[in-house]
C-alpha cells in the first residue's frame, strides 16, 4: 500500500451485523442496547436479545467496553470509524488486488461511472498528496 497506517490502534474485522450496531454506537455512545435497538427498530427487526448478544461479542472482540450503573450496561467503542475503515479496506485490498492499492484505484475508475465532480474530488485529493513531505 506504500504508507503506514497513520494509527497504532489495531484494527479489527467487523460482520456486516457489527457493521450496522457500530454506527448506531458511535452516534450515541456511551448507549444501552435497548438503545440500539430501538434506533435500529425500523430498519431491521432484530429482538433485544440479538442486539445484546451481539454486542457482547463485540467486546469480547474488542470492538466495544462495556461500564456497567448498577443494573444498566452502558457501551462505548473501543475503535474509531477511521480505524474501522481502515482495517475493512486493509481487508478489500488483501482479498481482492493481493494488497494493492493502485489496481483498486483503476479497478473503481474504470468500473463505476464517476461524476465529474468525483473526478475533481479525486484531483484535488491527489494534488494534495503530492504537496505532502515524505
Amino acid at each position: 500500500m506504500g504508507k503506514k497506517a497513520k494509527s497504532n490502534q489495531p484494527s479489527t474485522t467487523m460482520t456486516d451485523v457489527e457493521w450496522v450496531i457500530m454506527n448506531v454506537v458511535w452516534e450515541h455512545e456511551p448507549c444501552a442496547a435497548g438503545t440500539v435497538q430501538e434506533a435500529l427498530a425500523e430498519s431491521y427487526a432484530w429482538a433485544y436479545s440479538t442486539v445484546k448478544t451481539t454486542m457482547d461479542r463485540m467486546v469480547t472482540k474488542g470492538l466495544l467496553t462495556r461500564k456497567s450503573i448498577r443494573n444498566l450496561n452502558l457501551f462505548s467503542s473501543a475503535i474509531s470509524p477511521d480505524n474501522a475503515k481502515r482495517g475493512e479496506l486493509k481487508r478489500v485490498l488483501s482479498r481482492a488486488f493481493n494488497g494493492a492499492l493502485t489496481p483498486m484505484l483503476q479497478f473503481i475508475v474504470d468500473e463505476e461511472e464517476l461524476t465529474a465532480e468525483e473526478i475533481q474530488q479525486l484531483r484535488k485529493i491527489i494534488k494534495r498528496a503530492d504537496r505532502k513531505p515524505e
